[in-house]
């Protein structure tokens, strides 16, 4: 390699030898002779370091991998080669880089299910961890986008609550319907009665005595206004309520984990994008090296060379902060073992595509999304209450019947027993307007349903219209940064050529290296946009994938 660069750096100075020879001997030499005596000179060089090519091969492969680099940013969308992500994790409250090693894992299809005690529905612990022990990070385990998803669905205290949630509305529904039931208690006493003992004569001719009595009452609601039948069926209604609810949380879950999913997909792929940025600069400044050694370079080149190194350390100790952030905050989600630790599996491809117009995605997502339909089933509850509170000053209409039996135990007769058959109605009528009050509430929590479902459709279209939108915004960024991404890596092997034949700059080299890790960037920011965008659609119109 020296040897290469100072016969480049020999041919340039013959070159301008001879110029000036034909300058100063009065026959200048035309501008296309010199331009095509410094082409020959290039080309004879290149010629010449294709002898070398094992050389130069093996420190391109030390530098920079323009295939790891493609299969990294999925250019070729093969999920069966992809480089070994960084290992990351806490040591003493420190960060710390594991080695990266490149390897090929199998196709998520391949990869080996996870283990119940790592998957299993983790209980309530009403108990706080007292040692670090009980929370250090000892597995790390690798999920695709639908093992996170299910993991979710099973896990998620949201989600659980809200099953709960319905169970509980569905007990009021039997308490409900209870109270138009027949209703048949028992009763039963003893009691003591004896002589005077402050006041009266002791000689009484009542001595002590002793009661048993014993009842059974049957009671039937006959007529009240309608009020048992409006609550039974305002409980059904917040069954129905408590249901759209449930999948609401559960589109909404579904929502959050996959953005989290992918804002680790993109934290990832920053460690491996600076990664790569990290071998530039290291090449960089490996090639400043040897120019300054063969006496063609400077020492501002390899200063240059050196911050240039020091800016993509940075960078990438950065990207691996947020790689762990990102990591911490999916396992939060999916309410996980907490010494545990999750990454991605899946590449960072295309989700999927969207079939559907515009306009049909709006109507769609209008019958499908539970926020309309809760604010209709909210307006019936409300009506169901209204003729409940209207009730309370109607007449109300019983049946009753008892039987009682009763015996003195101090006296020779035998039990004695009765019994009552009747209808009992009452009508409170005069209650100083509180039932009154209670119908315009009811009034009052129908109009506001109807306005929040006003709320709701807007809000849902406007969801729909964003998400939409985003998605034909990000598919042409991912077509430009596509085409982006091969010329800037096709750029920076110019620009290193440039260099090594002496007809370029370090700063030359510097700068395609910049644009090159910002073109990765692009891609796949365009990318996990576009799956971004697509899962909000899904969310906005309950299409699930």
């Amino acid at each position: 390699m020296l040897i290469l660069i100072k016969l480049v750096h020999t041919l340039n100075q013959r070159i301008d030898i001879v110029s000036n020879r034909h300058r100063f001997g009065g026959a200048s030499l035309r501008k296309n002779d010199r331009a095509k005596m410094r082409f020959q000179a290039i080309c004879a060089v290149i010629a010449l370091s294709l002898a070398g090519l094992g050389r130069i091969e093996v420190a391109q492969s030390q530098s920079l991998d323009f295939a790891g680099i493609r299969q990294s940013l999925e250019l070729t969308a093969n999920p069966q080669s992809r480089p070994e992500l960084v290992k990351f994790q806490t040591v003493t409250g420190k960060l710390k880089v594991n080695s990266i090693a490149q390897t090929t894992p199998p196709p998520a299809s391949a990869l080996p299910a996870p283990t119940p005690t790592q998957t299993e529905t983790l209980k309530n612990r009403l108990d706080l961890p007292s040692t670090g022990a009980e929370i250090q990070i000892t597995n790390t385990q690798a999920l695709t986008l639908q093992e996170t998803l299910a993991i979710a669905f099973r896990n998620n205290r949201d989600v659980q609550v809200a099953r709960l949630t319905i169970e509980r509305s569905q007990a009021a529904v039997t308490t409900a319907q209870a109270a138009q039931a027949l209703q048949v208690g028992l009763t039963a006493n003893a009691s003591n009665q004896g002589a005077p003992l402050f006041v009266g004569s002791a000689n009484s001719p009542n001595p002590s005595s002793t009661q048993l009595q014993g009842g059974l009452q049957a009671t039937y609601p006959l007529f009240n206004a309608g009020r048992d039948a409006s609550s039974v069926r305002a409980a059904e209604e917040q069954v129905n309520f408590d249901k759209l609810d449930l999948l609401r949380v559960e589109q909404l879950l579904r929502g959050n984990v996959t953005t989290a999913y992918y804002n680790l997909q993109a934290a990832d792929s920053s460690v491996i994008i600076n990664q790569a940025s990290v071998r530039d600069a290291t090449r960089s400044l490996s090639d400043a090296q040897l120019q300054e050694k063969a006496g063609v370079g400077t020492k501002f080149d390899i200063l240059t060379a050196q911050v240039q190194l020091a800016n993509a350390n940075q960078a990438l100790t950065t990207a691996i902060g947020q790689q762990f952030i990102a990591r911490k905050g999916i396992a939060q989600l999916l309410s996980v073992s907490e010494k545990t630790e999750y990454k991605a599996a899946d590449p960072v491809v295309e989700a999927g595509t969207w079939r559907y117009s515009l306009e049909d995605s709006i109507i769609i997502a209008f019958k499908n999304r539970p926020e309309i339909k809760q604010q209709l089933v909210r307006r019936n509850i409300s009506q169901k209450q209204e003729i409940v509170s209207a009730a309370a000053d109607s007449a109300q209409g019983n049946l009753f019947a008892n039987y009682n039996i009763g015996k003195d135990i101090n006296s020779s007769f035998s039990a004695q027993d009765n019994y009552s058959l009747g209808l009992r109605v009452s009508w409170n009528f005069l209650d100083g307007g509180a039932a009154r009050s209670n119908v315009s509430q009811q009034k009052v929590n129908q109009q506001i349903s109807e306005n929040q479902l006003t709320t709701a459709r807007n809000q849902i279209r406007n969801d729909v219209e964003q998400a939409f939108s985003g998605i034909g915004t990000n598919r042409a960024n991912i077509a430009t940064a596509t085409t982006a991404l091969r010329q800037s890596e096709e750029s920076l092997k110019l620009a290193r050529l440039r260099f090594q034949a002496g007809v370029g700059t370090q700063t030359d080299v510097i700068n395609a290296q910049t644009v090159l890790a910002n073109a990765r960037g692009n891609r796949v920011t365009a990318i996990l946009n576009y799956n971004r965008a697509l899962s909000n659609l899904q969310t906005a119109t309950l299409v699930v994938p």
